[in-house]
């Protein structure tokens, strides 16, 4: 089963889970399952609409989703996808 990384920000959401295994065939079937499991997390990963919020990046195995399928990325059961909130500054 792949296994999502929780950025620790969102893991007041996971009962402080740092890694957290969820099924699905791609991203957005992971997101999906997660959601079931820990509802009110994927609101702060995707839009209304199911995409990715512009200021999170998600990766599959260290490959940015934004430059493979998006959320339609495939995954299989060893893979390791992780939630990094984008920080700014100045």
């Amino acid at each position: 089963m792949p296994k999502v990384r929780i950025p620790t920000p969102l893991r007041k959401l996971t009962n402080e889970l740092e890694v957290i295994d969820a099924a699905g065939s791609t991203v957005a079937e992971v997101l999906d399952n997660v959601e079931k499991a820990f509802p009110g997390l994927k609101e702060r990963i995707c839009d209304e609409n199911g995409q990715v919020r512009r200021f999170v990046n998600v990766f599959v195995n260290d490959e940015d989703i934004r430059f493979l399928e998006e959320s339609a990325t495939p995954v299989k059961e060893a893979d390791e996808i992780s939630i990094v909130p984008a920080i700014a500054g100045g």
